[in-house]
């Protein structure tokens, strides 16, 4: 994704935080039962083998009908039929922590050649993931990751200390640095949620520019729009002098700006967190919200896709330090643990939020 203004921390050099370390309201990776699945990044690559003709492609988001994941989803269309696949969506219409497992059960039963995953929760969804791989399946996270013991390579838009770091210093730069704030989150139990504001709260409490602000609550929206418009109107009734939300879900923060720019809030609270360009463009323009952040989420389904083909085509088996070319974005590196990064997203403001349309 190309950058404009100020982007997050470069990527080279940085360790993106354990999910198991960061996670935060519910099961972590680190407690995680294993399944059985292990380590399978075995046998030998091949980059010089073509992506197989006709993979059977699935895509399993967190929810159906939810326009975050629609755009990702979208991505994932796109690069299937770039490759020649036969592309599936199938997922629940609820972001409940078991929902997606029926779906899983259901995929395999077709024999497809890949799923594609955004996990609602890192360990419902690994006894079902690992009976896919049992069956030669390859299995690809994106957004939000499973265990990383049930899963082949888990697509990250963006490093977990980034995302939590940007987040920090959006906010302090907003409220001037001291304050009340609180996080409207998506799910309990969803990864990288819980990864980013553990991250969010460690920058709070470990730099003194941040020793003056307050994380007072985190509410979730279940990445429901009325249920997140609901949480908003109640954080501010429970705290009358809170400086700011933060909501790093698109959700949630397209529903926050709904709620305070028809209300006497607006331009007396600060909003931020991440959100798409075209959810929270009137918001902008508007003066409900000053700046939020976002990769592109196509890319996010437009890479799982062709890590999901290289996988399924021997041109890697998932081992750290192989290779892989993702159509228009190029070439990647699979890190540790099965992860490989996107890029860097970008600051949207007044100023930038017109270069875009997703």
């Amino acid at each position: 994704m190309t950058r404009f203004r100020r982007t997050f921390v470069p990527l080279a050099g940085i360790v993106a935080v354990s999910i198991g370390l960061t996670a935060c309201g519910g099961t972590t990776q680190d407690s995680a039962s294993n399944s059985g699945g292990g380590d399978r990044a075995t046998g030998t690559a091949n980059p010089d083998a073509p992506i197989q003709d006709g993979l059977q492609v699935a895509f399993l988001p967190k929810q159906l009908n939810n326009p975050y994941s629609d755009i990702e989803v979208g991505g994932g269309k796109t690069a299937v039929e770039e490759f020649g696949g036969e592309y599936k969506l199938v997922g629940p219409n609820d972001a409940s922590a078991s929902s997606q497992v029926s779906y899983i059960n259901t995929l395999i039963q077709q024999g497809q050649n890949v799923i594609n995953i955004a996990a609602n929760d890192p360990n419902a969804v690994c006894p079902s993931l690992n009976q896919a791989r049992d069956a030669g399946i390859k299995v690809v996270t994106f957004d939000s990751d499973a265990a990383e013991d049930c899963r082949d390579l888990f697509i990250n838009q963006a490093t977990t200390q980034g995302v939590g770091e940007t987040l920090a210093k959006m906010t302090s730069e907003q409220i001037g640095g001291t304050g009340k704030i609180a996080v409207l989150s998506a799910t309990p139990n969803a990864t990288n949620q819980n990864a980013w504001i553990e991250v969010l709260k460690a920058e709070l409490a470990s730099k003194p520019e941040y020793r003056n602000i307050e994380l007072v609550a985190t509410v979730y929206g279940n990445d429901d729009d009325q249920k997140s418009f609901q949480e908003t109107q109640g954080l501010l009734q429970t705290y009358p002098d809170l400086k700011a939300i933060v909501s790093p879900t698109t959700v949630g923060i397209a529903a926050a700006a709904r709620y305070i720019s028809s209300s006497s809030y607006k331009g007396n609270i600060v909003l931020t967190g991440l959100g798409t360009p075209n959810q929270m463009r009137e918001y902008v323009k508007n003066g409900t919200v000053k700046e939020f952040a976002l990769w592109d989420p196509t890319n996010i389904g437009y890479l799982s896709a062709y890590a999901g083909a290289a996988l399924a085509s021997g041109q890697i088996t998932g081992a750290e330090g192989q290779k892989f070319t993702a159509g228009k974005l190029g070439e990647y590196t699979i890190g540790a643990g099965g992860e490989v990064v996107l890029g860097p997203p970008t600051v949207f403001d007044a100023n930038t939020i017109d270069q875009y349309n997703f």
